[in-house]
């Protein structure tokens, strides 16, 4: 964080990353000093409702944030800015976005949590276009003119007003990350799974519960370890307790409704139960305590990757580990599919993981529900996500210590590496299939059964 002080006393020269949240209603003219090596202005949390018609001269501009102000329409100088790369406006009050406001080279647009009905036609001229977060709006449809976008790889469209996804969103030759839980096209599917979970899941009095460390917080909630005063005594779990708002990836309740619908499977986290008598009315789940041998497989996508996982320098996995957890991580999408579930954010950072390759997925933030009826229409879902296992093989393959003799086996995972990137949705195999080659290769490397 800097101050106005800091900028206007020439403190700042040569920065590259600005970051300002001071109550700003204009851009400060000083900021213009920095324009030869400025790159990355972050000026979310202020009052800003306008940016001024020179911002061009920020003439090596890559990266704008501008959340939680009070924008009501994206600023067309936006479209002026030759090297913006990757603009976020999330939580503003925006309702219009013209062709004007888009800059040649977009990457990356966050426009999470605004007041948008509609989207330009020209959006489908941005070549570069890889991510597109639209989560928290009023959208009733998509431009056709999306389906031109051929490098989009993630977009979130929860939370809006669609009654349908159009096919062609289903042919885009690299899109892999889908979330569009929360619209009235499958609000049906998640009060179902809402009023099963009250059946078949108990309810936890939070009375119960004594909160310890936190373990990790996202941007849907906080999980905590905690004691649960069962009647076979003091047990150890894990609570999750949900913040109620708008997330990137879309609602907390459309989250809750697909963990309930997910059920169990040896690869994802048990659920004991929900949280109930919160005194501040708060959603919660109690899961499993995972143990303390398991770790995150991967850090988030960076600024730079945008839609890849960040792994540390020296991550390495011997064959079979990698083996089990790829088999694990498909084993777990047949089954989410089967439940109608499209998890929506299949990557190594949403995986903790064993070093022997135990691994379990978690986060269902950006899962959405689908009608489980197994139709070409349903298969869709799958071969979409196929190409998200896809990039996790990838990920996974380069960083494998293979000895020698497992050329072979090396060689059958690369071709269905291959196969799930497919630019053709149609070619990219169903998960039963993807098990099926999985368990072959780990048979042919770890001929003793090993449970994933």
């Amino acid at each position: 964080m800097h101050t106005l002080e800091q900028l206007r006393s020439g403190a700042m020269a040569g920065h590259k990353r600005v970051k300002l949240a001071c109550g700003l209603t204009e851009l400060p003219a000083d900021i213009y000093q920095l324009a030869d090596g400025l790159e990355i202005l972050d000026l979310s949390g202020n009052a800003l409702s306008s940016l001024p018609d020179d911002l061009p001269r920020l003439h090596k501009l890559r990266i704008l944030f501008c959340s939680d102000n009070r924008f009501t329409e994206l600023p067309p100088v936006l479209g002026r800015c030759p090297q913006l790369r990757m603009v976020g406006f999330k939580a503003n009050r925006i309702a219009k976005v013209s062709a004007q406001s888009l800059p040649p080279r977009l990457r990356w647009l966050t426009l999470t949590d605004n007041c948008i009905t509609e989207l330009p036609a020209a959006l489908g001229q941005c070549a570069d276009l890889q991510k597109l977060m639209l989560a928290g709006n009023r959208l009733t449809a998509l431009p056709d003119a999306l389906a031109a976008c051929h490098r989009l790889e993630l977009i979130r469209l929860s939370a809006n007003a669609l009654t349908h996804l159009p096919d062609w969103l289903f042919a885009l030759p690299r899109l892999s990350w889908l979330a569009f839980a929360g619209n009235p096209l499958c609000a049906a599917l998640e009060s179902a799974a809402l009023a099963d979970s009250q059946a078949a899941l108990p309810d936890i009095a939070w009375s119960s519960l004594q909160l310890q460390e936190l373990l990790g917080e996202g941007a849907s909630g906080v999980i905590h370890r905690a004691q649960h005063a069962a009647e076979a005594g003091a047990q150890p779990v894990a609570v999750k307790l949900f913040k109620g708002a708008m997330t990137s990836d879309g609602l907390p309740l459309s989250e809750m409704a697909a963990c309930l619908r997910a059920g169990r499977h040896a690869n994802l986290i048990p659920l004991r139960g929900r949280v109930s008598e919160h005194p501040d009315g708060a959603l919660g789940l109690v899961m499993g305590l995972v143990g303390p041998e398991f770790r995150n497989l991967a850090q988030p996508p960076s600024l730079e990757t945008c839609t890849r996982d960040v792994y540390d320098a020296d991550c390495r996995f011997a064959l079979a580990a990698a083996l089990r957890m790829a088999a694990g991580m498909a084993a777990t999408a047949r089954h989410l599919h089967a439940q109608g579930i499209l998890h929506g954010d299949l990557y190594g950072h949403n995986m903790l993981h064993a070093r022997a390759g135990h691994a379990m997925l978690g986060d269902f933030g950006a899962a959405s529900l689908y009608p489980a009826d197994h139709t070409p229409s349903s298969a869709r879902f799958q071969r979409l996500e196929a190409r998200a296992f896809g990039c996790l093989l990838e990920e996974l393959l380069d960083r494998i210590d293979a000895s020698g003799g497992a050329d072979a086996v090396l060689s059958s995972l690369q071709q269905l590496k291959n196969r799930c990137l497919s630019t053709v949705p149609a070619e990219r195999p169903l998960f039963a299939e993807i098990e099926d080659r999985l368990a072959d290769a780990l048979r042919a490397v770890a001929p003793a059964p090993v449970s994933v």
